[in-house]
This record gives C-alpha cells, sequence and structure tokens, in this order.
C-alpha cells in the first residue's frame, strides 16, 4: 500500500514538473516555432472586432473624403439638443464656460485659454471640426473619445452650434410673440452687476499654452489623412442638420 502511494505520488510530481516546463508562448516575445519569428500571429485579414466595424465613418470621424464634414448625421431635434446641453454643461464647461466663450473656471484659475466659439474662425468652421477636437483631442485640450460616446458628442456639436446662435440672436431667429432680450437687460433683472455682461478678459495667471503666445490653430486633416490608414471613407455628403435624412443612429454607442 505505502508503495503504491509513493508511486502515485512520484507520479503526480512527474506529471505536475511536466505542465511545468511545457513549450509555450509567451506574449511580446519571440520564438522559433514559426517562420517570421512572432509568438503573436497576425489578425485574420479582413475581421473585425465585436462592436468596432465603425461602417458609417463620418458619424465616427467627422471626416469625409479627408475633410471635415459640415453637417449632422442624424437630425437635430430639442431632445438631442437637451442631451447636447446636458453633456456639455458635464465636459465643456469648466473651460469653455456656460456660454462657450473660453473662460471657464480653471482658466480664471491660470490653465490655458480655451476656445471661444463666438469668434469668426469657430463661428464658420465646420461641424465636422468640433467633433473631430473632442474624438482626438489637440494643444491643451485632451480627447474626450473615453468619457463621451460619439452619439454625445455630435448632440455637443449641435449645442454649441445653438449657443453660437442664442449670443447674436436677433428677432428673426426666434418664434412669433417671443422676444428677443440682450444680456445686459437679463443681467440686470437678475440683480447681477453691470458689467456681468461685458466682454470677459483673460486673468494675469492664464496661459495660453502655445510657443509664440498665440491661439490653437487646429489642423483640418485627420491624423492618419496621410497614411490612409482608418476605415473605408464615408461616399455620402452631410446634409444641414434640419435636412438630414434619419438613420439607425440612435442605436450606436
Amino acid at each position: 500500500m505505502a508503495a503504491a502511494t509513493s508511486l502515485l505520488l512520484i507520479s503526480g510530481l512527474g506529471c505536475r514538473q511536466d505542465m511545468h516546463d511545457e513549450p509555450k508562448f509567451f506574449p511580446q516575445r519571440g520564438t522559433d516555432f514559426y517562420a517570421d519569428g512572432r509568438s503573436v500571429r497576425p489578425q485574420v485579414a479582413n475581421t473585425v472586432a465585436r462592436n468596432q466595424l465603425h461602417a458609417d465613418t463620418y458619424f465616427y470621424t467627422g471626416f469625409i473624403n479627408g475633410k471635415e464634414g459640415d453637417g449632422m448625421p442624424f437630425p437635430v431635434t430639442m431632445k438631442v439638443l437637451e442631451r447636447g446641453q446636458e453633456r456639455y454643461n458635464v465636459y465643456c464647461t469648466p473651460c469653455h464656460s456656460r456660454v462657450g466663450n473660453g473662460m471657464g473656471m480653471i482658466v480664471d484659475r491660470g490653465y490655458a485659454h480655451a476656445g471661444d466659439y463666438h469668434t469668426a474662425r469657430l463661428e464658420t468652421a465646420p461641424l465636422g471640426h468640433f467633433f473631430n477636437v473632442m474624438t482626438n483631442g489637440y494643444g491643451a485640450m485632451p480627447d474626450y473619445s473615453a468619457q463621451i460616446t460619439p452619439i454625445d458628442r455630435w448632440a455637443i456639436v449641435a449645442y454649441i452650434k445653438a449657443l453660437q446662435l442664442s449670443q447674436k440672436a436677433t428677432q428673426a431667429d426666434v418664434p412669433a410673440g417671443a422676444q428677443v432680450q440682450p444680456l445686459s437687460s437679463i443681467a440686470e433683472k437678475e440683480g447681477l452687476p453691470a458689467n456681468f455682461a461685458d466682454q470677459w478678459t483673460l486673468p494675469p495667471t492664464a496661459v495660453r499654452g502655445t510657443p509664440d503666445d498665440q491661439p490653437y490653430v487646429l489642423p483640418a486633416t485627420p491624423p492618419n489623412a496621410a497614411s490612409g490608414s482608418g476605415a473605408p471613407v464615408a461616399s455620402h455628403t452631410p446634409k444641414s442638420p434640419a435636412a438630414a435624412p434619419a438613420g439607425k443612429t440612435a442605436a450606436k454607442q
């Protein structure tokens, strides 16, 4: 009995030793088993990871044929604007402020001056430009692709355009019976200081973050445009927000 038990123990130790020393691949290490010397095998051609097809290139990049598109990939409704406002107030106001003038609270505390949506450059920028910056970041601004889903980034784009219109709205821009009031008169009614509606200026501690102390000039082409990498470019041309055709975008994340 004792001999049999000893034999089993020896056999078990032998099995465990064989498993410990068995041939195996280590991640990111070379091997002589394959002719190319790589232990990690290349992905099968034309395969796409789950939830990463991204067939609608414009929806996920904001670019068409290597250029920033100027249209929404889905119709803009009041619900879309409300969602864009909610997400904007969460992620964008610390730098860009509630009215989008680039004078958020962290700028007031010395951070780099954020983009002012009411400058001529950004008022005429295509919609895909704002989506591109949120997706890839630029300069002192990091990307927000991990925090904000593509559909919410587009909702923020729509709300930014609403912000731009709100600061220069005329009576012709509102429904019949509604009144356009300047911010200064609203401030007075709210009991705020007389200079509340004046143009804000940078505090002396703020910096622009560029070598020549000038505003950032954002790129007009996607980072991978030169190499041609990435998903196939969409062939459609986005229409204006009101005329964009409805699709299945709501299900995308």
